[in-house]
């Protein structure tokens, strides 16, 4: 098929480069003529395990373009997907103005019967609006098209995209149109080969499932939080808790992992989105409104830990920092647990040298000529002249350090882990103060 996908960013350019790998004609455009260029040349503007040689292979072979001429754009695709940012409003609201402008943009130019497709994280309701803009934007010019509106809502892990595009534990394809539910198939199949995977519903069952599914998950991580909380203040281990609640099948390992709280591009402000559409609905979300309390809190557990280590008194204190990426495989730092932590470091007077496998460039972007702060170009370097280290990211060089060497680089034997990496007695051994989350009884037995 000739497919349009209307963004480049990290869903837009993950989802075109697989349907190009798949056979497809895919058109990515992009207002962004310096992304764009950067794009044609070669140069991919996140970092995801895999996606550069997809990129440049569909790429070199014809089947993967990139362009700013959305006349172009438009024309090409019998399909067209809106992937387009949605950021947090200041009313914790989902911004749909980039969506209803490429709505606008479609319309202005469509010639021929065309499938749009939100694939962007929208508000239940939005696929009505983006129908309402075409066909406003249509009579304006006095043209009478038909189009079809479809959701297809992406379950992309960030570090896990490519496999999790080509091999999807769920398909989600929301239409009210047999015509846009029978392309879709078609377009999926390829994806869809090994059992069906693919969930037909209504258009707005299908805006929900994609904030219910985030929501939902989020919810896992805040709940452990508040079990590994009320481990420290009760001397539980909460390592011990999480293999004993995970055992059951019903509850199971994935995502009841105690940290320093989530972070990312998806699950603070889905979470937001969802207070803010219950709110606009008359309907007080309790329990969803606890997530991102209790998230919010989350992140400042490990700064408390380091200020009470020192009586409150951080000034001049350099810490090393391991990980600024809101989590490993990806330079992705927004709503960073980092992010709070060291804001809260340098406002008590503390420096910070910090080692992130990838998310430099984005933290320089984030902090330009930050006072304080030093990136450092590994995580040895980081330790040198730190008083003590914090670990907030779990890439796996931090999981298996040389704690002998480390702790002879260190000013003094501290280190406070957001992620849990370590074993508490091993390191109580080792002459170590060892801070971490929701593993007190740990630390304080013989």
């Amino acid at each position: 098929m000739n497919i349009t996908i209307f963004g480049t960013g990290y869903v837009g350019l993950v989802t075109g480069t697989c349907f190009a790998e798949m056979g497809n004609t895919v058109l990515c455009v992009d207002i962004d003529a310096e992304k764009v260029e950067a794009l044609n040349n070669g140069h991919i503007p996140i970092f995801e395990p895999g996606l550069e040689n997809l990129v440049k292979s569909n790429h070199a072979s014809g089947r993967l373009i990139f362009t700013t001429d959305t006349a172009r754009a438009v024309k090409h695709g019998s399909v067209i997907f809106i992937a387009v940012g949605t950021p947090s409003d200041t009313d914790g609201s989902a911004d749909l103005s980039y969506v209803l402008q490429v709505a606008k943009t479609i319309a202005a130019v469509m010639e021929e019967p065309k499938i749009v497709v939100n694939k962007s994280t929208v508000p239940v309701g939005t696929a009505d609006k983006v129908a309402e803009t075409l066909s406003a934007e249509l009579a304006k010019r006095g043209v009478k098209i038909g189009f079809d509106i479809a959701s297809n809502p992406e379950f992309l892990k960030e570090g896990a995209a490519i496999s999790d595009f080509m091999k999807p534990d769920r398909i989600v394809i929301g239409s009210n149109s047999s015509n846009a539910g029978r392309v879709l198939d078609q377009l999926y199949a390829p994806f869809n080969r090994n059992h069906d995977k693919i969930v037909h519903m209504d258009i707005r069952s299908a805006e929900l499932t994609k904030y219910a599914a985030n929501v939902m998950l989020a919810a896992r991580i805040s709940l452990m939080n508040e079990f590994s909380n009320l481990a420290d203040l009760l001397g539980a281990d909460i390592e011990s808790v999480r293999r004993g609640i995970g055992s059951d099948p019903r509850i199971g390992f994935n995502f009841i992992y105690p940290g320093a709280g989530y972070g990312g591009s998806c699950f603070p402000k889905d979470v937001k989105a969802l207070i803010r559409i219950g709110d606009d609905n008359g309907y007080a979300t309790q329990m969803v409104q606890s997530i991102e309390q209790v998230n919010n809190v989350q992140k400042t557990v490990l700064y408390n830990k380091i200020s009470k280590h020192y009586s409150g008194d951080l000034s001049g204190k350099t810490f090393a920092l391991w990980g600024i990426a809101f989590k490993p495989n990806t330079d992705d730092i927004r709503e960073a647990p980092s992010l709070v932590i060291m804001e809260a470091l340098w406002a008590a007077g503390a420096n910070i040298r910090a080692y992130d496998p990838q998310a430099h460039a984005e933290m320089a972007k984030h902090y330009p000529g930050q006072k304080g702060l030093e990136l450092c170009s590994s995580r040895d370097e980081a330790l040198e002249g730190a008083d003590a280290l914090i670990v907030i990211t779990e890439w796996n060089e931090f999981k298996s350090p040389d704690f002998e060497k480390l702790g002879d680089t260190l000013a003094a034997r501290v280190i406070f882990d957001g992620r849990n990496l370590y074993d508490p007695q091993t390191l109580k051994s080792m002459g170590y103060d060892y801070y971490c989350i929701g593993r007190s009884q740990k630390l304080n037995s013989p």
